[in-house]
């Protein structure tokens, strides 16, 4: 037999183990309150509860259609002692909000679901019987130690059950220890009030035909008592004869104080239905001017303040209106104020008389002069103006009309063209100017066959108000650069771009109006106006990148337009054109340029790395996808990562990392785990590929559980034999490299001397022999 010291011994030193490694024991999860099936109303409210314990402590999840539910209207409302969590729905939308709701509690031994049905109905589907809110909860204000009761009943067939909710959470009554009770009629009692019954309730009744929720009421719990003050008293108005005005008035206090109105010795406000703390007076079509009077009155005093409402008219509108000077560009204007009391300022209206668009409005003259600027040349306005008082706006003076004065055209003449009708006659063609400014006079057309030269130095044609005209005289087989420009009155516009003509009749001119735009990330589409001359047998189009002497050649049928295709995206072209006939190639047009649109990247960050700083924390570093491959500005990055082993082994995503920023830490991590990480570019079309996945393990840690399964063993009367398991494996939180075991010498019960400590490395660590 063992001595009985031994065996004493023995039993201290398993239980002096058992109290320095705790143990604990994982158990799943169970559910001790389940959602139940709703029937709602569309526009009211639903609740699903959800409860669960376990250990460690389940963590609740609601899901819709095997998704998270996410929407403005759905809320998720934790309990305070973290067993679970209330899904609220408000306000419900038919077809939107029908569904299976999925609570599921999870936790590291396991994972439990449950579900309940929504129905929501229209207010023309309610079947008879559905449950009826009678009298809901009002706004209440109670003292602290004071009894409140929130008054609920309902009617229904069957007669509905009644329950509480406050700030979005079931009332537990059971757990008030009897302070707070449910009364026969539904009303709900709260005897010996604290701070903590303040809130916002609300009560439900439940029947077999469907649930209904009453509209929210806040119960106040007033701790100090504070005699009323106004912080916010009713302000001064002028208003017009027959206009409105809301006067606004609210006290605080301690308690609440009532709030009522009174006009003189008149009592606006029946004493029955005095609002605590708020008056809100409506006055419409007002006539006289009148004094009133807000009251405040709680059981520490009554205190009142005074507003005046002083009726006043629009001002008339202003006379003599007449325009004073006119340019190019501005209006002056001048006029009476047409008022015997002064007015606040003056508001300009204009508009052009060929415009479909409304009044302008230059708001804020102080004067009865004003110059009005940014107008169009040559062009008709009306103004009118309207006086303005601390009421509002008068109604508008009459209207007066002028027209502003010339001004050389602000653009050049439009599609302008030219042929050789001979080898030294040439047609010249073109359309007036977009902004003339005034009556166009005539056209100048100058022509020159060295470019280099100014334009003043080049040959002029002058034309009246025509068209087109004729140049003679010109010198056979050279090519020519041409301009058109239109003048007024008052002088010349600017002139046209070069058009370049080769004196070879029936040889095509340069194309016009070439312009090029993108369309794609790939194309480019090139527009040019249709030739005076119907002689075109081919087109010849020369394109290149901007930054490149690579130059591409195409030759296709007569067109007003082409499109490139097979380009780069986010690169600069540039495009030259030219007509062929059978008599020969015309000139090239300068040339035009477009880029193409933005593409996503073609491939991934480069160089990504992952540093493990911490057991919990990991930095992932990278640089951009190579400029050839980004097909235009990255905008942000994003970052994947997963854990290949532990609990939580989902994919993880993070967006939006600034386009200027190189590295990320991720945190929150699990320790010594083994993440796969993948990064990707965006542009603002979209993102690029994923880099290959990159790996790191997360730094090592102090073990997060202690060894299992301790036990000690009597082997003679001088050693025990003490043995255990190693932490799960997700505990141990790196390599275990040994153990500590404690134990120390009992006499009587108690603890004889320092505790004793062993280090045990591995391999011996799974058990120890102790020779006393």
């Amino acid at each position: 037999m063992v001595p009985r010291t031994q065996q004493a011994f023995a039993t201290s030193l398993m239980l002096l183990l058992c109290l320095l490694v705790p143990i604990h024991a994982d158990s799943m999860p169970s559910f001790i309150k389940t959602p139940e099936d709703q029937t709602g109303i569309s526009g009211g409210v639903a609740s699903f509860v959800c409860q669960a314990v376990g250990e460690p402590k389940p963590r609740i999840t609601w899901m819709k259609k095997g998704k998270k539910v996410s929407s403005q209207r759905f809320e998720v409302v934790e309990f305070d002692d973290g067993s679970g969590s209330v899904l609220r729905i408000q306000p419900l939308r038919t077809h939107r909000d029908e569904a299976i709701y999925e609570c599921t509690a999870t936790n590291s031994a396991g994972e439990i679901n449950t579900s309940a049905k929504l129905t929501v109905l229209e207010e023309d589907q309610i079947p008879h019987g559905f449950p009826t809110i009678d009298m809901g909860p009002q706004l209440k204000v109670v003292e602290r130690t004071r009894t409140a009761t929130m008054l609920c009943a309902a009617s229904g067939n069957p007669d509905p059950e009644i329950s509480w909710f406050k700030d979005f959470l079931p009332v537990d009554i059971n757990s008030s220890n009897g302070r707070i009770k449910q009364l026969r009629s539904g009303a709900l009692q709260i005897e010996n009030s604290e701070e903590s019954d303040q809130g916002k309730y609300e009560c439900v009744a439940v029947n077999s035909a469907g649930t209904r929720y009453s509209a929210p009421a806040n119960l106040y719990v007033r701790v100090r008592r504070v005699p009323p003050r106004f912080s916010i008293p009713p302000t001064n108005h002028e208003v017009m004869p027959g206009g409105s005005v809301n006067l606004t008035c609210v006290a605080v206090g301690a308690p609440m104080p009532y709030v009522k109105w009174m006009r003189g010795e008149q009592e606006l406000t029946k004493e029955e239905e005095m609002p605590i703390g708020r008056n809100v007076l409506e006055l419409t079509n007002i006539r006289q001017s009148a004094n009133y009077t807000c009251v405040a009155i709680s059981s520490l005093g009554m205190i009142d303040t005074t507003a005046q409402i002083t009726v006043k008219a629009l001002p008339r509108p202003p006379t003599s209106l007449i325009v004073t000077e006119t340019t190019a560009t501005s209006v002056t204007l001048t006029w009476d104020s047409g008022n015997p009391e002064p007015v606040s300022y003056y508001v300009i209206q204009y508009r052009a008389k060929v415009s479909d668009n409304g009044f302008q409005e230059v708001d804020g003259v102080a004067s009865t002069r004003y110059s009005i600027g940014g107008l169009s040349p040559y062009s008709e306005y009306e103004f009118r103006v309207m006086a303005v008082n601390n009421i509002g706006r008068g109604p508008p003076s009459g209207t007066v009309e002028t027209r502003t004065s010339e001004q050389a055209p602000s653009s050049p003449p439009l599609r302008v063209q030219a042929r050789m009708l001979s080898a030294t006659t040439m047609l010249v063609q073109w359309e007036p100017p977009e902004e003339p400014n005034g009556q166009i006079r005539g056209y100048r057309v100058y022509y020159t066959s060295d470019l280099h030269f100014p334009i003043s130095t080049w040959q002029k044609h002058n034309t009246e108000d025509s068209s087109l005209t004729t140049i003679s005289g010109l010198v056979p087989d050279i090519t020519y650069g041409l301009r058109v420009l239109a003048f007024t009155s008052v002088g010349d516009g600017p002139p046209s771009d070069i058009l370049q003509v080769k004196t070879q009749q029936g040889v095509p001119a340069q194309p016009t109006g070439f312009e090029a735009e993108a369309e794609l990330d790939t194309r480019i589409m090139l527009s040019w106006l249709w030739p005076v001359q119907d002689q075109i047998t081919k087109y010849e189009l020369t394109y290149w990148e901007a930054d490149s002497d690579n130059k591409h050649h195409i030759t296709f049928d007569p067109a007003g337009s082409y499109a490139v295709e097979g380009l780069k995206p986010d690169t600069l072209y540039m495009f030259s054109l030219a007509a062929r006939s059978e008599m020969g190639l015309g000139v090239y047009t300068q040339p035009a340029e477009a880029r193409t649109a933005q593409s996503t990247p073609s491939a991934p960050p480069q160089e990504v790395h992952l540093i493990s700083l911490s057991s919990t924390s990991i930095k992932v570093s990278w640089a951009a996808p190579p400029a050839a491959s980004r097909h235009g500005n990255i905008v942000r990055y994003s970052l994947a990562y997963q854990a290949e082993s532990g609990e939580d082994q989902q994919r993880h995503e993070v967006q939006d990392i600034p386009a200027d920023v190189s590295s990320y830490e991720l945190e929150g991590l699990e320790k010594w785990t083994e993440y796969v990480v993948w990064v990707k570019a965006h542009t603002d079309v979209g993102p690029g590929p994923e880099s290959a996945s990159t790996r790191v393990r997360t730094r090592e840690d102090v073990p997060g559980a202690p060894p299992r399964r301790v036990e000690v063993d009597n082997m003679n009367s001088t050693a025990l034999r003490v043995s255990w398991k190693p932490p799960l494996q997700q505990k141990q939180h790196g390599q275990i490299r040994g153990y500590q075991v404690v134990y120390s010498r009992l006499e009587n019960g108690e603890p004889r001397g320092q505790p004793i400590i062993l280090d045990v490395a591995l391999p011996e660590a799974q058990v120890l022999k102790y020779h006393m």
